[in-house]
């Protein structure tokens, strides 16, 4: 029979879970878009299409999964492959498959009963799943609290900006468990070491394990927290053993979960122990501004959420609240440490293991920000468990501010509502900031690629989009998402022993290719470039690397190449390079081969915006190892009948037909409207070019030397060329196949 206290926990536990759950239901309003926009971010279900790209590429893997028993579409030996990213070869199957199998098995159970699609299970799993943080942080603080110290800290968790808006309905993706997982690992080791009976203690630290286990199946960069515990704890042991004291304690929950752990994640499989947190134990790494790639571009600095972020956003992605209270709960717990008898009256059962512990994994925590915003969610867990925690203290010190116990009860209800009241109206406004990654363009785009190309056709795009052609086109894409390293153990089968580049290879060099398709003038090179990469991927490049031993020489001979027929290839390979036939047949078997795998190219409106990396990487300097410093610059404007004004300081006057931009005449103005071109040049002497897309309502400012590269070409101006025409074409995506190539 449960009791009042029983009953309280259970009616706390079910606020945090809705008010998770309900402000997370408020995105499906997409507050950000126009009311008259809505419906072109919305399916045919009235849904959002997802918010994040990536949650794309988790729906296909999971459908792989359904379909026909694991993540990948086939086996190269005994490697698990996926062959519809980075195409070809594919990439080794090495993704964390929680999210896969949970959802796989949510489906099965819903389908069992009624019938709903696997993308609208994925769409919302994540706003159910992600306010059990919220309730495992109540748990864990009322453990060293109180009820409405847990109920603080539930709240402030599930409420902040970060995590609520990675965790949304739409948000398919493995944030869902990068806090609920720590947090349980953590309080699951914490009550072992409190528990005096050895049994329980033993099953707990084992549940710790196991949590441990899972969260590795979870999330790539599961290592942070178990290095966390085993070290410290280590640590803490030596000390103890160094002051005489009882180790045993200590030494039984470390083992039973650092071996527990260890050979559960080992045995299974999702396992790279000596593979660190993204660098997170490399100090180095994560202060430097190397390139990983080096000395083709970083892909990495076109990624918002891997650039360190600004003081601003920092607060603004935690939460004030949030911030303020941990913070203070850390150094009202250090105040109370200096007064023995104070520390021990006030937390009872907390000790200053746990809160080194706790200030061990907040600095942890904070250093990996230096990897990039998105590692903010990590600093969550250590946050919300000290705001909590401060709490606590705070309504600890009430009960003693006076005697009468009711206007205690109201002073610390107050206290409550003015931290918890703001903390939901400050995560309801953030839902300002969302907007679908997808719209009906996109996906009818897609959709079309489907039904009207070969079942082997690849896509070549941006690689942002390239999650969504694989999962809706059921197509391979050159490019797409999966930028890290691919290791070269399974890719031998394909590209032959002798190619072992330092034991990896960097698919970052697609990011040149693409971008120096679009950036050239040559149409015949990027014809060229695009019948390489969807026909036999990194060969020629690899190829070359071999004999060449040097990038800058690859590189230089690839351009001369793949834009010239194959005989004029072939003399040149031999008379300039002095290549043998034998190794200029096999380069040019790469480079121009007899059977061009079918493929289609696509363009998409948001590529204005993005285009200066466009021309920075696709005239990148292999010597420098740097992009070209290139003028490009996008605007948006409101027409009316005597002037635009763009946000990008374009102005043109229609009355005297003059325009400028900071004030400087272009060397030339193209004009866009319903698919005319109106051109003309006005300063010979200007280094650059105005493009007024009067559908877009948007002014492009370009370099000149860019004036007719195939990314104005395609891009902005969206006209056949020689080379390339339009197969598909709707507002803002546009499908191209190549019309002539040699």
């Amino acid at each position: 029979m449960f009791n009042k206290k029983k009953l309280i926990g259970i009616l706390i536990i079910t606020i945090i879970f809705f008010s998770g759950l309900f402000i997370r239901l408020e995105s499906l309003d997409i507050k950000r878009v126009p009311q008259d926009e809505k419906d072109f971010f919305m399916d045919t279900e009235g849904k959002p299409y997802m918010y994040e790209l990536d949650s794309y590429y988790n729906y296909r893997l999971t459908k792989n999964y359904i379909d026909h028993g694991y993540m990948g579409d086939k086996f190269i030996g005994n490697v698990e492959w996926d062959s519809y990213s980075y195409y070809p070869p594919g990439v080794p199957m090495d993704y964390p498959p929680l999210i896969v199998y949970l959802t796989s098995f949510i489906y099965t159970i819903i389908n069992y009963f009624t019938n709903i699609p696997l993308l609208t299970v994925c769409f919302w799993l994540p706003a159910f799943i992600a306010p059990f943080a919220g309730v495992i942080t109540y748990i864990f603080v009322k453990r060293f609290s109180d009820d409405a110290a847990g109920l603080t800290a539930g709240i402030l968790v599930v409420l902040s900006p970060l995590y609520m808006l990675r965790t949304v309905p739409g948000w398919f993706d493995t944030d869902m468990f990068n806090v609920f997982f720590p947090i349980l690992i953590v309080w699951l080791f914490m009550e072992a070491l409190y528990n005096e009976n050895l049994k329980i203690k033993s099953l707990i630290s084992f549940a710790s394990a196991f949590s441990m286990f899972l969260f590795s199946m979870a999330w790539n960069g599961w290592q942070y927290i178990f290095y966390l515990i085993t070290l410290f704890t280590s640590f803490y042991i030596i000390w103890l053993k160094l002051k005489s004291k009882d180790i045993k304690n200590c030494l039984i929950v470390l083992l039973i979960f650092s071996i527990s752990s260890s050979l559960l994640i080992f045995l299974t499989g999702f396992i790279n122990f000596l593979k660190p947190f993204y660098g997170l134990l490399d100090i180095t790494k994560l202060i430097g501004v190397s390139n990983p790639w080096d000395p083709w571009p970083n892909l990495y600095i076109t990624i918002s959420e891997l650039q360190i972020p600004t003081l601003d956003a920092f607060i603004l992605d935690i939460g004030i609240f949030l911030l303020f209270f941990g913070i203070l709960g850390f150094l009202l717990v250090f105040r109370l440490m200096l007064n023995k008898k104070m520390f021990h009256n006030i937390l009872k059962t907390q000790s200053s293991f746990f809160y080194l512990f706790l200030l061990a994994w907040l600095f942890l925590s904070f250093i990996s920000i230096f990897k990039g915003a998105r590692f903010i969610i990590l600093a969550l867990p250590p946050l919300a468990i000290s705001s909590g925690i401060a709490v606590g203290i705070l309504l600890k010190y009430l009960e003693n501010f006076h005697k009468n116990k009711n206007f205690v009860r109201y002073l610390s209800l107050l206290l409550l509502i003015l931290i918890i009241i703001p903390s939901f109206l400050n995560a309801y406004d953030s839902l300002k900031m969302l907007k679908p990654a997808a719209n009906d363009d996109l996906w009818n785009s897609a959709e079309w690629i489907r039904v009207n190309t070969p079942e082997d056709a690849v896509v070549i795009s941006d690689w942002s989009y390239g999650h969504l052609f694989t999962a809706i086109s059921e197509r391979p894409v050159s490019f797409d998402g999966r930028s890290a390293y691919i290791e070269t153990s399974p890719i031998r089968t394909l590209y032959g022993d002798n190619l072992t580049f330092n034991g990896k290879i960097p698919n970052t060099s697609r990011e040149y290719w693409i971008s120096h398709a679009f950036s050239t003038t040559n149409e015949t090179l990027s014809a060229g470039i695009f019948r390489m990469l969807a026909t036999s991927g990194d060969y020629a490049y690899f190829t070359l690397e071999n004999i060449t031993s040097s990038t800058p020489k690859s590189v230089e001979i690839l351009n001369e190449i793949l834009g010239i027929d194959k005989h004029s290839a072939f003399q040149l390979l031999t008379n300039k390079y002095n290549f043998s036939e034998e190794q200029s047949i096999k380069i040019l078997n790469y480079t121009h081969p007899t059977y061009v795998k079918p493929f289609v190219i696509v363009t998409y409106d948001r590529m204005i915006e993005t285009g200066s990396w466009d021309f920075t990487f696709g005239s990148w300097d292999f010597v420098k190892s740097k992009g070209g410093n290139f003028t490009y610059s996008v605007g948006s404007f409101e027409y009316n009948k005597q002037i635009i004004n763009s946000t990008n300081e374009v102005k043109y006057a229609f009355k005297n037909n003059t325009i400028t931009w900071k004030n400087m005449e272009p060397y030339c103005i193209v004009e866009l409207k319903n698919g005319k071109i109106k051109k003309r040049y006005i300063n010979p002497k200007s280094n650059f070019c105005i493009f007024l897309l009067w559908d877009n309502e948007q002014t492009v400012v370009i370099d000149k030397k860019f004036e007719n590269s195939l990314f104005s070409k395609l891009i902005l101006e969206k006209i056949n060329t020689t080379n390339f025409k339009s197969v598909y074409h709707n507002k803002k995506v546009t499908v191209w196949e190549i019309k002539k190539i040699e």
